[in-house]
């Protein structure tokens, strides 16, 4: 049935929303305020006519990326935008009964992000695309510019392409190429190529390898097996020099991670020894290390050893012990975390429950919780809470522009 609604607020999961008799109506693309016109069907409208456009409402950056969805947001001016990204949060908090002072969301900008995963598949006329899934459907929407990418991963595209040709080979293979952007060039790592029927071939290995070459690349992997390496790529975190492993995890944007790097730092600042959990490569511990020593724990074994790598390369630091560990089965103890007086924890989106139930019990008077996950955030600081701790501040962080991703470093005293 096709209605005129007036779009009342936000939802968090960054559809328009319509109160009406039947019920809220959800209606993606849709902003606060505007009048849209289309068919509800289950309670959302899919398609709309924009009858009377928001003063917020601006012209989008990408229509590949609207029609894909890794932007959705993009047609929202910055200030509002920004302001809905904190208001999630606050609301987020308050449904575990927790009440802070939520800062500004930081800002990230346009065409600085350093990482980019790409899906490949061959188009009807034998063309390569690069791309991102469609909204709600397995159709690749090609991608051939991105505002959002530093222009250095934009400008590997057509080496990406020549890449996936030579592993598109087999009807089962459906390569994503995951490129990121290091201090000595481009790094990129391929996944989703068939193997069971033995894998690409000696000649299909050769010819992805002269891509690369021609291409420039820093290095070239299969699932995290170097094919080829013509620099070490490395990243910066305080004063060392990383060599990141294949297939390695980065923050996606520099400038986000020297927003979250600040505050971490500045949380802790004054404290002796500080453990760093789910510390990856280093992307706290080093800078941590200027100001305390710390303890380091990831369980993933080729970040643990690509921090140990990068010790002789920063001078000047209070001590690093770093061990590959998994935190999910294996929490540090209090007893483990014996004379840490401060706690940094960077989970995935799961959140850091089984760690964080072990934090009461330290003599640790500051915890800095990173996150990427703002309900798993929550659910782990009630846990904090209840067992005496003050959850001083957070502050959203916006490192996925335009989209409903929110990053956040919130700080507990006890």
């Amino acid at each position: 049935m096709t209605q005129t609604l007036t779009i009342a607020r936000m939802g968090h999961h960054g559809d328009g929303i319509a109160d009406t008799p039947n019920g809220a109506v959800f209606v993606p693309g849709a902003l606060p305020g505007e009048v849209v016109r289309g068919e509800v069907k289950d309670g959302r409208v899919e398609s709309f006519e924009l009858v009377e456009a928001s003063a917020d409402r601006r012209p989008i950056f990408s229509e590949a990326y609207a029609e894909c969805g890794v932007a959705p947001l993009q047609h929202w001016a910055d200030a509002p935008y920004l302001e809905w990204k904190r208001d999630v949060v606050i609301h987020t908090l308050q449904r575990e009964g927790l009440e802070t002072e939520v800062a500004a969301t930081v800002a990230t900008p346009p065409a600085s992000r350093r990482r980019i995963a790409l899906h490949a598949r061959r188009g009807p006329n034998g063309r390569i695309l690069l791309g991102f899934k469609a909204r709600r459907s397995w159709r690749l929407v090609e991608i051939n510019e991105c505002p959002i990418s530093d222009p250095a991963l934009v400008a590997v595209f057509p080496t990406l392409r020549r890449i996936a040709d030579v592993f598109l080979t087999h009807p089962k293979s459906a390569p994503t190429l995951h490129a990121t952007l290091t201090d000595t060039g481009v790094d990129v790592d391929v996944t989703g190529v068939e193997k069971r029927s033995g894998g690409p071939s000696a000649d299909q290995i050769a010819r992805a390898i002269s891509a690369a070459a021609e291409g420039d690349l820093a290095r070239l992997s299969l699932d995290g097996d170097t094919l080829v390496m013509a620099r070490q790529p490395r990243v910066t975190f305080g004063r060392a020099s990383v060599p990141i492993p294949a297939g390695g995890f980065l923050q996606a944007s520099p400038a986000a991670e020297a927003a979250m790097v600040e505050r971490v730092v500045a949380a802790v600042k004054g404290h002796k020894k500080v453990a760093d959990l789910f510390c990856g490569a280093g992307t706290f511990t080093f800078p941590l290390a200027e100001v305390a020593s710390v303890t380091a724990a990831d369980s993933a074994a080729s970040s643990i050893a690509a921090m140990k790598a990068a010790f002789p390369t920063a001078k000047g630091l209070k001590g690093i012990e770093a061990q590959a560990r998994d935190l999910f089965r294996r929490p540090l103890s209090p007893y483990d975390l014996k004379g840490c007086d401060a706690i940094v924890l960077d989970p995935p989106r799961a959140g850091a429950l089984e760690q964080t139930q072990q934090l009461p019990g330290t003599k640790a008077d500051t915890i800095v919780g990173v996150s990427c996950n703002p309900q798993t955030f929550a659910r782990d600081a009630r846990v904090l809470v209840d067992a005496g701790f003050r959850l001083e501040a957070v502050t959203p962080i916006d490192q996925f522009i335009w989209s409903t991703h929110i990053e956040l470093v919130g700080v507990f005293r006890r």
